[in-house]
């Protein structure tokens, strides 16, 4: 998976317009590297820094939410012990954390910076990756 994110993709991860996300580049908010064709791209981790620094906005009144509950965001940290994993993601202004065995995050290769997919079930999240 690539380390890096296209403007476009981090402006919606960010819920914000591309304009904004290259105030956020220019300021040094937000890292970027250089593409071989010479296109700016977003560092995963440093993105994922920037949300999980953000305040977490108050939820609305009223939520709806489609019948899957797939919720797409970023990974912003990822605390390993033993055998258990607890991953922390945000998506849009909503902070998920998901607890799964140590070998489930390993076999995702879930680090800050990586996008995925929290599948909510009831009482249960599951992270997946997105299809590239």
């Amino acid at each position: 998976m690539p380390e890096t994110l296209k403007l476009g993709k981090a402006a919606e991860l960010l819920r914000v317009s591309p304009d904004t996300v290259r105030r956020l580049i220019d300021a040094g908010q937000l890292k970027t590297v250089r593409s071989a064709g010479g296109q700016r791209q977003i560092d995963r981790a440093s993105l994922a820094r920037y949300m999980a620094a953000q305040p977490r906005p108050k939820a609305p009144a009223v939520i709806s939410a489609s019948a899957r509950n797939r919720f797409q965001g970023i990974i912003t940290r990822v605390d390993k012990d033993g055998v258990a994993a607890v991953v922390e993601m945000q998506a849009g202004p909503h902070r998920i954390v998901s607890m799964m065995t140590r070998d489930a995050a390993d076999e995702l290769g879930l680090k800050p910076g990586v996008l995925a997919i929290a599948s909510v079930k009831s009482t249960n999240v599951v992270i997946e990756l997105p299809n590239s």
